[in-house]
């Protein structure tokens, strides 16, 4: 009696490594099909049996496929078998889904997440009356003082660089810079 019931040929290692080459040497289409057609079944059951259902598992397959497709060239038949790069592959995507599903919904009351109130508006009031200070203090700075912190503090250059654009002395651009402190700090003192 013959058994009618004909069996898939035997697909060894070789083969599989063989399939993964050619797609990695010349993106070969038909030969990744036979790889999507022998691989995608075995995965799907292999992350079914780990716990994902049959939709995430399909999810995960198509992932892994496509990371095959793109990352080919990656494998190296010396040093694994393309079942165990491909189940490498896919157990690691199935750990960040379940990392992804952990992950804790933001409670939407959670006070780090809440916007600050608004200032009160007497604040905003002395804010912007010492911000007005502030410049009209800039202003009456002596312009060689008022234009290093200019250079230092709007074009965010160091004092070295200031030194070397000025073709002054760094000493000098450190002596002007502390002196303007010093005046901008006497004329806000009675704003701190």
């Amino acid at each position: 009696m013959t058994n009618s019931v004909e069996t898939a040929p035997a697909i060894d290692r070789e083969q599989l490594a063989d399939w993964v080459e050619a797609v990695a040497a010349r993106g070969d289409r038909p030969a990744f099909a036979e790889l999507f057609a022998y691989l995608a079944p075995r995965l799907k059951a292999y992350l079914i049996r780990l716990g994902a259902g049959p939709t995430a598992a399909e999810e995960v397959v198509q992932d892994v496929m496509l990371t095959i497709w793109r990352k080919a060239a990656s494998f190296d038949r010396r040093q694994a078998s393309v079942t165990t790069w491909t189940f490498t592959i896919a157990r690691n995507r199935r750990i960040d889904l379940i990392r992804r599903e952990q992950r804790p919904d933001l409670d939407p009351e959670e006070p780090a997440l809440q916007p600050s109130p608004a200032p009160a508006a007497d604040r905003l009031v002395d804010e912007g009356r010492r911000d007005e200070r502030l410049r009209d203090a800039i202003r009456e700075l002596p312009p060689e003082q008022a234009e290093l912190l200019q250079l230092a503090f709007y074009e965010g250059k160091s004092h070295a660089e200031i030194a070397v654009l000025r073709d002054i002395p760094l000493g000098t651009v450190k002596s002007r810079m502390r002196l303007a402190f010093n005046r901008l700090r006497r004329v806000m003192e009675p704003y701190q």
